[in-house]
């Protein structure tokens, strides 16, 4: 496997976004500008790239420019979109022994559905690199190119419930995050570690919680628990249906699945939170709990 020599004055010293934390520091020049910006976490497995794919087109019919950037090495965030996996930027940057200035536009950013924009950043070989290093070279290349300019919205869809340094990146750069989450125990403890990352972040940018969405569950009582324990909300409710799983296996968005009233019912849930979203998500003060006390808190009575 050849080498990847990353550069090291693409990182920068930070002041601490914790205790105990150093993080790599967001360059000034990288500022994303004036679109809004949302970056989706949430435990592995939980649907984040479906929900960011579905929303990005949601904000799409809005009538809004989208652009949407996966930052996981398996470079899935954008198939539904694109219908096909689409090389990384690592990828590409590698090929030109990260000469950017040789790449272009086409080379890394591919047209998905009803317009949306799609990238997917990737990430170094494992143990190799720092994932905050591919999210900043992304944004980069995109300003380096100008397709930030007239951009309305950026979801960053954003690998497992990982809260290092390098894949905590992309809260330097959001408004608001969002945390995906099922109704059981382990997706709610996820969701309570990325709480203490955002709020971490928050030190020193400007990123704020924007709220729960709850996903493949019928019922959110045991989500309902946690919110108000922590000063949480649920913005949008997705239940775990066939036709969200179908959708995955056709490379569809659900805005492309045959009619049937369920599915209108998940598409109008999609487009009344991207309205949401768009007219302005209120930052939610959250306070992570305690380990032990999330294990007394949840459970059914």
């Amino acid at each position: 496997m050849k080498e990847i020599n990353i550069p090291i004055s693409d990182f920068r010293s930070a002041p601490p976004d914790g205790e105990g934390s150093l993080q790599v520091q967001l360059d000034p020049n990288l500022k994303i500008g004036k679109a809004k910006v949302f970056a989706i976490y949430g435990k592995g497995g939980i649907g984040k790239s479906t929900t960011s794919s579905n929303l990005s087109v949601a904000f799409s019919k809005l009538g809004k420019r989208v652009i949407q950037i996966g930052c996981d090495p398996k470079h899935d965030s954008t198939f539904t979109l694109t219908k096909k996996l689409m090389p990384t930027v690592i990828d590409v940057l590698e090929k030109v022994d990260f000469h950017s200035e040789e790449l272009r536009i086409e080379d890394f950013v591919y047209e998905g559905y009803n317009g949306v924009m799609c990238v997917e950043a990737g990430g170094p070989p494992a143990g190799t690199g720092c994932g905050g290093y591919v999210v900043g070279q992304t944004v980069k290349l995109l300003k380096e190119h100008h397709l930030l300019d007239d951009t309305d919205v950026v979801i960053f869809d954003v690998l497992g419930d990982v809260v290092c340094g390098g894949f905590a990146a992309p809260l330097q750069h959001a408004d608001r995050a969002l945390i995906v989450t099922a109704n059981d125990f382990d997706s709610i403890f996820a969701m309570n570690r990325i709480i203490q990352a955002i709020g971490a972040k928050a030190k020193n940018y400007n990123v704020r919680l924007g709220g729960v969405i709850a996903n493949r569950s019928k019922d959110t009582d045991q989500i309902d628990k946690f919110n108000e324990q922590v000063g949480l909300k649920t913005m949008a409710h997705f239940p775990d249906l066939d036709v969200i799983r179908r959708s995955r296996l056709k490379k569809s968005t659900l805005f492309e699945m045959e009619y049937s009233p369920e599915l209108e019912k998940v598409q109008m849930e999609y487009m009344r939170l991207a309205a949401a979203l768009w007219a302005g998500a209120d930052p939610l003060p959250s306070i992570p709990m305690k380990d032990r006390d999330i294990f007394d808190l949840l459970g059914f009575d």
